[in-house]
């Protein structure tokens, strides 16, 4: 090959480059910028060393003493491979991936594996062609797990329907890894032919997992078929069973789901290395007052947990699970993806840098971020008339089948309780701790609802409504009464979909998510206060502590977590995998 042809190497990086690195790593040339005098992490060895590291064309050429044309005197402080997410919902943060990555890459976080089949549900391929696009020219690596399930069940109707057909032109781009979650393990189970065949597509790349409650032989099959990782463990003897069978085990800390504590007894020197980081799912407000996996580190090192077992599980573990050959470590060839830290007890930044350049200091994006327009992904709330009738629930018994909450967790206890009945219907008792919860399918105006009872979210009176409904995403209400439930779907119809609340048949607050009805095309600090300002009045409405009201109603019409949930078809016994009445029998 003659020298004068400089063609890009595998992985983008010129032959110019390469040669650069190496004269900078033998010290023949400075580097472009040498952060001078800090304890660089080790990954392979575990260690803090002090030393120099050297950067240039966006590379680590070296780390131990150097000089360079730029040079930062970090004096000592603690240096760390950017963070890695190893299963993450950009949607959740309601806000444009932009404004995501100016929320955590502050936080550290340099890498993500974004799963988008919250706007895939809504809008299908057209939702993952915004995802690639928006994440394309951001200071933050954004890989894609393309959508395995969508719609996630059988039993609920969402705005598309990807089969592996739909998913092929998308599965060789540069940043697709593979599959996301692979919800429905029934239907693997059952190898099912067009479950087989996503399977198939992703051969050689990776296929995570979500198989809440799976054991045995069941648990076993479910491995065989392909699927290499679960972040859905609820205990360690759960993530020990999937660990013993090979499979990675992503320790999950949500705004919803928090299980990371629960999870750490797991890991031990042999285990280490298949235990990754992961958010799943967060909120504004957790993103921008707690963190995002920097506030999973802190969380682990405080339970005095090795910090190379925390770190490690925080940065290169992920990076080989997915095989990305070049992130995960501060190391000669590794992208320069680093993190700066004063000290190992807040884990705050003082500085990160991508790809060599400086992305964040202090907490504070130093990039700008904007949204394309997306005004093809806007007008997504499309209801049929509604009808107050839709709300009755037959009382054909007195005792109902009721979704109980529990705090903390996306699992719902099946409850059966001897219910208020009015004129031979179930009705919302807000003083027993009884409302009504609706599913609306809202994608294509059917007037499909379905209609059942909640219990413990606490709230008094009134009515808190969303399309933020995992995974369909569907508009879904809790209410105390049927007049203040119909007119919060109204409002969320007006606004082109978001979270409102009512009371005594007054729109107490909005927050529109016109995105796909996921999705502001605010920044997220507005859209932090306004969420705030919305939990002030559900709280003042009598929602509970425990739960953070937005996020638990999302999640009570996700029908592939135990053991029942809602969705417009109607209620759903998760573990029977079948719709079941209200009423008992």
């Amino acid at each position: 090959m003659q020298r004068s042809k400089l063609d890009s190497l595998k992985g983008g990086i010129t032959i110019n480059t390469v040669q650069n690195i190496i004269a900078v790593a033998l010290g023949e040339c400075q580097a472009e910028l040498v952060l001078k005098n800090c304890q660089v992490f080790n990954v392979f060895t575990g260690e803090f060393k002090t030393g120099d590291v050297a950067i240039t064309n966006g590379r680590v050429a070296g780390v131990g003493k150097y000089s360079g044309t730029s040079e930062i005197d970090l004096a000592g402080k603690y240096v760390t491979p950017g963070f890695i997410d190893s299963h993450v919902h950009i949607e959740s943060a309601m806000v444009s991936p932009g404004q995501f990555a100016a929320a955590v890459v502050p936080a550290g976080t340099t890498t993500i594996a974004a799963d988008p089949h919250e706007i895939a549900n809504v809008l299908g391929e057209q939702g993952l062609e915004y995802m690639l696009a928006e994440t394309e020219n951001i200071p933050l690596n954004v890989y894609i797990m393309l959508p395995s399930c969508v719609p996630a069940t059988q039993l609920e109707n969402s705005g598309a329907n990807l089969k592996a057909g739909e998913l092929e032109r998308f599965i060789d781009h540069p940043r697709v890894l593979g599959l996301g979650e692979m919800m429905d393990y029934p239907g693997v189970l059952a190898a099912r032919d067009d479950i087989i065949a996503k399977l198939s597509l992703a051969r050689g790349k990776k296929v995570d997992g979500h198989a809440p409650g799976l054991t045995g032989k069941a648990l076993t099959a479910y491995i065989a078929a392909g699927i290499h990782s679960d972040h859905e463990c609820m205990t360690a003897d759960e993530a020990r069973e999937r660990l013993e069978q090979g499979m990675y085990v992503m320790l999950r800390q949500g705004s919803a789901a928090k299980n990371l504590l629960a999870l750490l007894p797991v890991v031990n020197q042999h285990t280490m290395s298949r235990c990754l980081l992961a958010t799943d799912d967060r909120h504004p407000d957790d993103l921008l007052e707690q963190g995002h996996i920097n506030y999973l580190v802190k969380l682990a090192a405080k339970t005095g947990m090795d910090i190379a077992w925390v770190l490690k599980m925080a940065t290169i573990n992920a990076a080989m699970y997915f095989g990305l050959a070049d992130i995960g470590a501060v190391a000669p060839g590794y992208r320069a993806d680093i993190v700066v830290f004063d000290n190992l007890y807040d884990w705050k930044p003082v500085m990160v840098f991508k790809d060599g350049k400086l992305a964040a200091e202090n907490g504070q994006p130093l990039f700008k971020s904007s949204a394309k327009d997306g005004a093809t992904l806007r007008n997504t709330v499309t209801l049929a008339k509604v009808k107050k009738e839709k709300l009755t629930i037959p009382a054909t018994s007195s005792i109902a089948r009721v979704i109980g909450l529990v705090p903390g967790q996306l699992v719902t206890n099946l409850l059966q309780l001897q219910a208020p009945v009015r004129k031979g219907e179930f009705v919302a008792e807000p003083a027993e701790d009884i409302l009504k919860l609706a599913v609306w399918e809202r994608h294509k105006g059917t007037s499909q609802v379905g209609v059942g009872l909640l219990h413990g979210l606490g709230l008094k009176d009134g009515a808190i409504a969303s399309t933020i409904a995992h995974d369909s995403h569907n508009l879904v209400v809790a209410g105390a009464n049927d007049d203040d439930m119909l007119l919060a779907m109204q409002e969320l119809q007006r606004i082109h979909g978001g979270i409102c609340i009512v009371c005594q048949k007054k729109v107490l607050g909005s927050l529109s998510l016109p995105i796909g009805g996921l999705m502001a095309d605010q920044n997220i600090i507005a859209i932090r206060q306004e969420l705030w300002q919305l939990l002030q009045l559900a709280r003042k409405l009598g929602i509970r502590e425990e739960y953070d009201p937005f996020m638990t109603l999302a999640f009570l019409s996700l029908p592939v977590i135990p053991a029942v949930k809602l969705t417009d078809e109607g209620l759903v016994d998760v573990l029977s995998k079948k719709l079941v009445p209200v009423a008992v029998e």
